[in-house]
């Protein structure tokens, strides 16, 4: 197993900073995780947090925009749509609310259905 890029290690240690950043209520989290977008734009998880920093700093439309954005990249995921739906929300946009929380839903379950077939062991026949 190779380690991370020099560059991986720099913005996982950037998303880490932020979290604490996010954590402590520090609007200056945004833009740490901007910094390891900038550093790793494939690290979803900093578009999560980037998503929750705009939206605590009351940044509606750029966090939509990010968020719409992550439901491009990774369109099943359920806590992306779950942003997007609080976003909406916030932005008095109600029927666009509740269909991406309809979505967040339907993926959770699928999600759940996937797992939990995946952990059943298959049946074996025997025939004695």
């Amino acid at each position: 197993m190779s380690s991370p890029s020099p560059t991986r290690t720099l913005a996982e240690r950037a998303y880490d900073q932020a979290i604490d950043l996010v954590a402590n209520g520090d609007p200056a989290a945004a833009n740490k995780f901007r910094e390891a977008l900038a550093l790793d734009p494939d690290m979803l998880d900093a578009m999560h947090g980037l998503i929750r920093a705009l939206q605590d700093a009351g940044e509606f439309d750029q966090a939509l925009a990010i968020a719409r954005d992550l439901i491009t990249r990774a369109p099943e995921d359920p806590l992306a749509h779950t942003s997007l739906s609080i976003l909406y929300q916030h932005k008095g946009m109600v029927p666009e609310a509740e269909a991406e929380a309809l979505k967040a839903k339907l993926l959770g379950w699928k999600l759940e259905l996937r797992e939990s077939r995946s952990s059943v062991p298959s049946a074996t026949s025997s025939s004695e």
